[in-house]
């Protein structure tokens, strides 16, 4: 990156450190986290997305649609997260090819499935081949968002239903006897109190969901935990920068980056807590009232 660093054998000490921590390689390892914070931010509301449509679908009262609800959080919730991780992102991409072989050349007469093979016509391909490396990790992103927002949803919904029950049903049936519509009621009563029931298991949901961002790497990702075993892994003479064994420090970053990160979260989830409890009739209103007197 600096010019002083064209020559790696020719420097040492902190300028060789200096030189070694701004290749192109690194560049990548710190970019990585932007990753992994992106990965974040969209998963998050998209899994609450999906769980609020899984919580909505359980607790309907048209028995397919119940099925369906409650049959996606038992199946995903009953699938270990690193095979069903495996196991849909495969599935995903194939079923987008084999829809898209459908469209894309439908006089196709070779076997889509031969042996252990997947095959379908070129044109099929989801990116194509020729597509630049940047639609390629765009594509494996966006299955990554989905498979999370998948699984963490299923978790999302099992605690927005429990949530639901838990909304008093004095209030609702008050609501009722005012005149407002099933639609009023859920909009305007049940939907507000439920997220102070909610938040716990959202909050626990939130801080998983954090520690599982290093699955990224099962999924094709380069996250940062594939940058610090690639970076901290001793290197042959053919590397620039040669160095021993240093995944510990480069692991050790990363637990001082996760635990930084929880604290974070943990302060920011406990404010929000404190704002939707109060003057609610729950444990933590109660104590919030307290504590004002």
């Amino acid at each position: 990156m600096f010019e002083s660093c064209a020559d790696p054998k020719s420097i040492e000490g902190l300028s060789w450190l200096l030189c070694y921590l701004t290749t192109g390689k690194h560049l990548d390892f710190y970019w990585s986290f932007v990753t992994v914070l992106t990965l974040l931010a969209i998963t998050a509301p998209v899994a609450l997305a999906f769980g609020f449509a899984g919580a909505m679908a359980a607790r309907s009262h048209f028995l397919p649609l119940s099925l369906i609800g409650k049959g996606y959080t038992a199946m995903v919730r009953g699938v270990p997260d690193i095979v069903f991780f495996l196991f849909f992102v495969i599935a995903l991409d194939q079923g987008i090819e084999w829809l898209n072989h459908q469209v894309q050349c439908p006089d196709w007469t070779e076997p889509i499935r031969k042996g252990l093979e997947f095959r379908v016509c070129p044109e099929a391909k989801v990116p194509l081949n020729s597509a630049p490396q940047s639609v390629h990790k765009a594509y494996g992103f966006a299955l990554a968002v989905v498979t999370f927002a998948l699984v963490f949803g299923a978790f999302a919904a099992n605690v927005l239903y429990g949530a639901m029950l838990a909304v008093p049903r004095a209030q609702l049936e008050t609501a009722e006897a005012y005149g407002m519509s099933h639609r009023q009621v859920f909009r305007r009563i049940l939907v507000p109190q439920m997220w102070v029931y909610a938040l716990p298991g959202l909050s626990n949901l939130w801080m998983i969901l954090i520690k599982a961002t290093p699955l990224l790497f099962l999924l094709g990702v380069q996250d940062v935990v594939y940058w610090a075993r690639e970076l901290g892994g001793a290197k042959t003479s053919a590397y620039e920068y040669p160095h021993p064994d240093w995944r510990l420090w480069y692991f050790l970053f990363l637990l001082v980056f996760y635990l930084a990160f929880t604290k974070l979260s943990e302060k920011v989830l406990n404010r929000v807590s404190a704002r939707l409890s109060k003057g609610q009739a729950t444990a933590a209103g109660e104590a919030l009232r307290k504590a004002g007197a």
